[in-house]
């Protein structure tokens, strides 16, 4: 299933590539936009919210639109579905959260497959983060601004604000507000009832009124950045990059800037507040340096990225040596070279600091290798050394299922579910398990709990109740799963009430 995000990006005055909007998409993202909120904010003190937000869109209103974006972001092709990719991004999210404003809002962060630069946030704190902004941050502080700039705008509730500043009786309930959310999927007509061009085609000069928005989110994002120990010279030094690759852009500016103009105004604000604040050096993090490694080995042609990295290397051309020479094993798995990828493996084990990320390489090489026995005993030994990895938990339970080790993959993901307890791939994983041992209950109950997980609450229940309906489980599995139904019956009935 396809996603398109950009009427959620305009929503709440973010980045978005214009290239990926159709004419359906652009109508209802104007129309949204048409309800920007118009008051000046004073230059240099935070607006006081008080109530007005409220009035129109509450902090659970918006939880419960993050949670119908987040069931699309589960099945969407376009979100990338690399686990140490994603697990990087949250963690990185989370430590800048945990600097924020509002340390109580629930965030998540997740990954779009997409060159352009580009970022955004939603209502409910849901974040996208391009591949393309990963890649154009030359510095993990400059990765950092833009998140935290992001998270400025979830935790000052800009949508709520923009929402509470107009009477449109279209918006006034939550199920236009998440129609508008949701638009832009595989059927652009559905958002043909309730958006007109005619709105759009008045609104487009309103869309300058969110720079006071992009201020107060710039003024979040360099507290969080400060407080979260990062560089803050990082953002003006991003926007001035940014700036300077656009003159010579004939219409390809990068996203950041199509939609968000960034004035010298803008930029001099910024860096003034800089001035004003310590100087820190801020080294990056290694993971940093790894996942653009292994970004930048997944793109184009395989030759391509391979004699790239090479000629990197070969120059000393880069920020990290060990993060050159993985990228270069990345590349070269992907031509199934495997001597090579060895070769490349046993210079990271002499030279490289250990990372489970050089370990789930080192197992995924004797997947691709058909050696089972090897690939159990790097996976094995990975895990011993770290644990909690994701990537590491995720290919042994997918080897003992390919090996049709069934046992073993569920007791693999049983004994790592208290780590990651919204983990809805690990409930796949179990599905999959039981349904190898042809433990009907078991199978479509594990089911029922990752479609639970992915905000699908319909197939939830519906899997819940083909366990309920299996006849091969003990009394005390079958309780479980009967009271587990009535639980999401229950949820389910408090979903369709109306929403005052």
């Amino acid at each position: 299933m396809k996603l398109n995000l950009s009427p959620i990006i305009l929503l709440v005055a973010s980045i978005v590539p214009t290239s990926l909007v159709s004419a359906p998409v652009v109508t209802a993202s104007l129309a949204v936009a048409s309800l920007a909120y118009t008051h000046q904010v004073l230059a240099n003190e935070l607006p006081d919210l008080g109530d007005v937000s409220a009035t129109v869109l509450s902090p659970l209103q918006e939880q419960e639109i993050a949670e119908q974006i987040m069931r699309q972001v589960a099945v969407s092709d376009d979100v990338l579905s690399d686990i140490e990719v994603s697990d990087y991004l949250q963690s990185l999210g989370a430590r800048l959260v945990a600097n924020g404003p509002d340390k109580r809002q629930k965030f998540n962060f997740f990954v779009v497959q997409d060159p352009s630069i580009n970022a955004f946030a939603m209502p409910g704190g849901v974040v996208g983060v391009h591949t393309g902004l990963i890649l154009a941050s030359n510095t993990e502080s400059e990765l950092a601004s833009v998140l935290g700039h992001e998270i400025g705008h979830v935790t000052q509730r800009h949508l709520a604000r923009m929402l509470a500043s107009q009477k449109y009786d279209t918006f006034k309930n939550l199920a236009g507000i998440a129609l508008a959310l949701l638009v832009a999927r595989s059927n652009p007509q559905l958002a043909s009832g309730a958006m007109t061009t005619a709105s759009a085609i008045g609104v487009q000069n309103q869309l300058d009124y969110t720079r006071d928005y992009e201020r107060e989110a710039d003024r979040i994002g360099l507290q969080i950045l400060d407080s979260g120990g990062f560089d803050v010279r990082a953002m003006p030094q991003f926007f001035k990059t940014l700036q300077r690759g656009s003159r010579f852009a004939e219409g390809g500016a990068p996203s950041f800037l199509r939609t968000h103009p960034l004035t010298s105004e803008r930029i001099a604000d910024v860096a003034n507040r800089v001035e004003q604040m310590p100087y820190r050096q801020v080294a990056d993090g290694l993971e940093f340096q790894y996942v653009k490694a292994k970004l930048r080995a997944m793109l184009g042609t395989t030759q391509t990225a391979i004699d790239l990295f090479e000629q990197n290397i070969s120059e000393q051309r880069y920020a990290s040596a060990a993060a050159e020479h993985y990228g270069l094993a990345v590349a070269l798995l992907r031509k199934s070279a495997w001597a090579a990828v060895e070769k490349e493996l046993a210079w990271l084990k002499k030279n490289a600091t250990p990372h489970p990320m050089i370990e789930s390489l080192a197992a995924r090489l004797e997947v691709a290798r058909n050696k089972p026995a090897a690939a159990a005993e790097k996976y094995a030994s990975g895990l011993r050394a770290f644990p909690d990895n994701r990537a590491l938990i995720y290919g042994y339970a997918e080897h003992y299922l390919a090996t049709k080790q069934a046992t073993q993959a569920i007791q693999l993901v049983k004994s790592k579910q208290d780590l990651y307890v919204d983990d809805a791939y690990l409930y796949d994983l179990l599905a999959k398990a039981y349904s190898m041992q042809n433990k009907v209950l078991l199978s479509h109950q594990a089911q029922s709990e990752a479609y639970y997980r992915k905000y699908d609450l319909v197939r939830a229940i519906e899997q819940m109740d083909l366990a309920a309906k299996a006849n091969d489980g003990d009394f005390y599995q079958q309780s479980i799963v009967e009271a587990r139904l009535r639980q999401l019956r229950q949820m389910m009935g408090d979903e369709k009430k109306p929403k005052l």
